[in-house]
């Protein structure tokens, strides 16, 4: 089941606010740009915008928009598979402070359903998708409450906000398994663990600066110095590239065949938008997700909370078995 809340007339209402419409255009006259990113505006991606789409970057009413979803579980039982997916939008023409408002989060869509929309998450997209195609090719025609003028509003998505395995959802990238870096890909360094059986990721030495200290420990962790460097991030041609070909199949009950050589599972429906492939950066992870699973992890293992503990007999054979403790 979908529900679908139209953000054209969300729009309209936002700029015919005469307050509202002057804060969605205060980033182009912010005074403090002494290089450090204090809004989305002092990003490369923005100012890679402006220069490519000249039309689009000089009407500072234009909007860019991040998406942000994830699933969850309206019973509070996670044997129940059923899901709920919201899909927000957030206005990033906004200052920091005031984008993350409840009055200025748009809620656009709600995903229910007895399954997890999984990749199929494509086909609950498709409405939100040819709104944001239309208000970039077209725009709409906007009454500004602070200016007093009509003017034709366009709108891009900026990019998608979600945790890891949403973020496999969106991107159609496989998040699981030996090759579940999309930096690293085929040459994503992992370990079987024998007695833990969880797929582990390790080197993360080679993402420090080449001359880094930590790169000559021997003793501290696995007997090795490290001198390769990491890979170089994806942009947005570069995945384009990889899924440009791929045959997509959606629906749970049709068989899908996958390439055991390929570790993208499909094209993503945001390739429709012309400008996705332009973009550095499509999808981030939020900033909540990785603190909170970290710091769990950690102050569990340190604290040897029941049930959120790491450091178990299976743990000590295995770091027995790898060199790295008897």
């Amino acid at each position: 089941m979908l529900w679908y809340l139209p953000i054209v007339p969300r729009f309209k209402h936002l700029f015919a606010n005469g307050d509202d419409a002057k804060d969605l255009t205060r980033h182009a006259n912010r005074i403090n740009c002494d290089g450090m990113v204090r809004h989305p505006a002092d990003c490369s991606q923005w100012k890679k915008i402006d220069r490519l789409f000249l039309d689009f970057g000089k009407e500072p009413r234009n909007l860019r928009l991040a998406l942000a979803s994830d699933g969850m579980n309206p019973y509070g039982n996670l044997s129940t598979p059923h899901g709920s997916w919201p899909v927000l939008l957030v206005i990033y023409n906004l200052f920091p402070w005031l984008c993350m408002k409840r009055k200025y989060l748009m809620f656009s869509m709600m995903i229910l359903g007895p399954r997890q929309p999984e990749n199929d998450i494509d086909v609950y997209l498709s409405p939100l998708i040819e709104d944001l195609t239309k208000l970039w090719n077209e725009g709409l025609l906007v009454f500004d409450g602070f200016w007093n003028e009509t003017f034709q509003m366009r709108a891009m998505l900026f990019c998608t906000i979600n945790d890891f395995p949403t973020y496999g959802n969106l991107s159609g990238y496989s998040v699981k398994g030996h090759h579940a870096c999309s930096i690293c890909e085929e040459d994503t360094s992992y370990i079987q663990l024998k007695h833990g059986r969880k797929t582990i990721y390790t080197r993360h030495w080679h993402f420090l600066k080449p001359h880094h200290p930590y790169r000559r420990l021997k003793k501290a962790f696995n007997g090795s110095q490290e001198h390769e460097t990491a890979s170089i991030p994806l942009i947005g041609e570069q995945v384009f590239q990889r899924v440009e070909h791929l045959n997509t199949i959606f629906g749970k009950t049709q068989k899908k065949e996958k390439s055991k050589t390929c570790i993208w599972n499909k094209r993503s429906i945001f390739f429709d938008l012309l400008y996705w492939s332009d973009l550095y950066i499509t999808h981030c992870i939020d900033v909540m997700h990785v603190e909170k699973n970290v710091c769990d992890s950690v102050i569990g293992t340190f604290l040897n909370i029941q049930g959120k503990t790491k450091d178990g007999l299976n743990t000590h054979q295995d770091l027995a078995e790898m060199g790295i403790r008897s």
